[in-house]
Parts: C-alpha cells; structure tokens; sequence
C-alpha cells in the first residue's frame, strides 16, 4: 500500500521551524556547548530558518522527477 501525503508550504514552514528550535533547545540544555558556540549556532539556524520556502521548492521539484 503506497500513501502518499502531500505537505502544503506553511505546513512545512512550521514542521522545519520545530526542528530547529528542537535542535536549539538540545544544544541549551547540553551543558558541553559552549555559551559562545551556542550563540553561533543559534544565529546559523535562525538563518537557516528563512530558506524554509526554498528548501520546500527544492524538495516538490525533486518529487515530480
């Protein structure tokens, strides 16, 4: 049995968003990082987050392949 579930973009938007603040939250909570390690990472995925719509684009072109 072949499901196939289609994302819209704003659904992707939030699921993308949650794992990175998931990644944000472990990285808090991991008393190895160090305080300015965590600063540059936090800033490279708040970043990252903005190519949310270009990540969905990448990933829709890549299924009609």
């Amino acid at each position: 049995m072949n499901i196939r579930m289609e994302m819209t973009e704003e659904e992707f938007d939030t699921r993308y968003k949650a794992a990175l603040d998931s990644v944000l939250e472990a990285m808090a909570e991991n008393s190895e990082v160090d305080v300015k390690q965590f600063y540059s990472l936090a800033c490279v995925l708040e970043n990252i987050s903005f190519f949310s719509p270009v990540f969905y684009g990448i990933i829709q072109n890549a299924k009609k392949k």
